[in-house]
């Protein structure tokens, strides 16, 4: 709806993520405050379990669209301010997660990625 595409037009800065105005769904992941024991936790034991649960979340969501056939793209380019203020959050945006049925003649671009060697070490 028109919340959807004002959200398109946020992560659209710089040029940037065009193919959100085509988007009938925009996933907005945001982040509330910790409660005080997982703030303990995170805090001893050096670790943000937020950002660990958005992954998560965020990784379920769009293995899930593939599997109903659905396009995704996981976007860290937006205005987060802009976000806030047209869903009415108090919480920081972490990502937004386009969510469609993909053209039948779009290709997804080759992408430079790091070698699995630099990424995973096996003990």
């Amino acid at each position: 709806g028109e919340t959807a595409k004002k959200v398109a037009k946020a992560v659209q800065g710089m040029g940037m993520n065009k193919f959100a105005d085509d988007a009938p769904i925009l996933l907005v992941i945001s982040e509330q405050p910790y409660v005080k024991t997982a703030a303990i936790g995170a805090k001893l034991k050096k670790n943000d379990y937020r950002s660990i649960d958005i992954g998560i979340l965020t990784a379920y969501i769009t293995a899930e669209a593939c599997a109903q056939g659905l396009g995704t793209c996981i976007l860290g380019w937006f205005d987060d301010d802009k976000i806030r203020q047209i869903c009415d959050l108090d919480g920081a945006v972490r990502l937004v997660i386009t969510i469609g049925y993909p053209k039948a003649d779009d290709k997804l671009r080759a992408k430079k990625r790091k070698d699995m060697a630099d990424l995973v070490t096996h003990i």
